[in-house]
């Protein structure tokens, strides 16, 4: 039988803990393991106990009080809103944007703080590409682009995020027409950058853990049925990114692979560990890779 590494160790371990905290986003309570970690000082500290679910946010669900002082946490797992179209959180608003919303970011939460000790903020954060407020947030994720369909004021503030610095996570789309649909969105952003493959070099595939296969990560349906991983004609899972001026990587793209998926689902025994192994693998990776880039 092979021997997991003590990060992958830890990483089962935690995955597995999320039955227990009952799939809502408590916190377990659990001793944390200690692995060698990076030495960018965001990483330094011990995840915080679980903080009091914020009681308003509007009908984007709950989001990090506007009255907190900056500063307070490191680290806020932002989901960006976007303009578009599909299915979605429904409160009084919603779409594509929010597919997985809240569960998947709140379980993303747990097991990263285990994995990272990231001294993070506890609960979901939604906000708007359109918000100046989203430059607070070093690190912004959107989900299902094949349906975006972004205003002129969200095309300006993504541009304004990604030039001073911030960095977006792209997940959850599938196949060509999708694809199109993205590219068009991003074409409005940065006309003239190119979007590129990234080679299984870059530093991001060994930020905290080796990837050496990018696997394609199925929805919880085809998961459980076990017949196919890939949606439409998706056949293939890429990593793909935008790079700054400077060789800065801007934006990862996962496109063919539903990483959203596996960090909500992970709890589930239908849902095979192979596949939200790496989804958080690689999570951790883009987060450590991000921080301290």
């Amino acid at each position: 039988m092979r021997r997991l590494s003590p990060a992958r160790a830890m990483l089962a371990s935690a995955v597995a803990s999320l039955a227990l905290a009952g799939c809502h986003g408590e916190e377990v309570d659990e001793q944390r393991a200690h692995v060698t970690l990076p030495s960018a000082s965001f990483l330094a500290q011990e995840a915080p106990p679980a903080v009091g679910r914020p009681s308003g946010g509007g009908a984007l669900g709950p989001r990090m009080d506007p009255n907190e002082a900056p500063g307070r946490y490191p680290f806020y797992w932002t989901r960006a809103v976007y303009s578009g179209y599909g299915r979605g959180f429904r409160r009084g608003g919603g779409g594509s944007w929010a597919t997985d919303y809240p569960k998947g970011d709140r379980q993303f939460l747990i097991v990263l703080k285990r994995l990272v000790r990231l001294h993070a903020y506890d609960w979901e954060n939604a906000v708007s590409l359109a918000d100046p407020g989203i430059r607070r947030f070093p690190v912004i994720y959107a989900v299902e682009v094949g349906r975006m369909d972004l205003a002129e004021e969200e095309v300006t503030g993504l541009r304004r995020y990604l030039d001073a610095g911030g960095f977006l996570i792209v997940d959850d789309f599938w196949g060509s027409r999708e694809w199109q649909q993205f590219e068009f969105n991003m074409r409005r952003v940065y006309p003239d950058k190119a979007i590129v493959d990234l080679p299984h070099d870059h530093p991001i595939f060994t930020a905290y853990y080796d990837i050496e296969e990018i696997l394609q990560v199925p929805n919880i349906n085809n998961a459980a049925r076990g017949y196919q991983t890939h949606e439409g004609d998706g056949y293939v899972p890429y990593v793909r990114g935008i790079f700054d001026d400077k060789g800065r990587l801007q934006v990862i793209i996962n496109w063919n692979t539903d990483l959203g998926d596996a960090w909500e689902w992970a709890e589930s025994p239908y849902y095979p560990l192979m596949y939200s192994t790496f989804a958080y693998e690689m999570g951790a990776n883009m987060i450590v890779y991000a921080m301290s880039h």
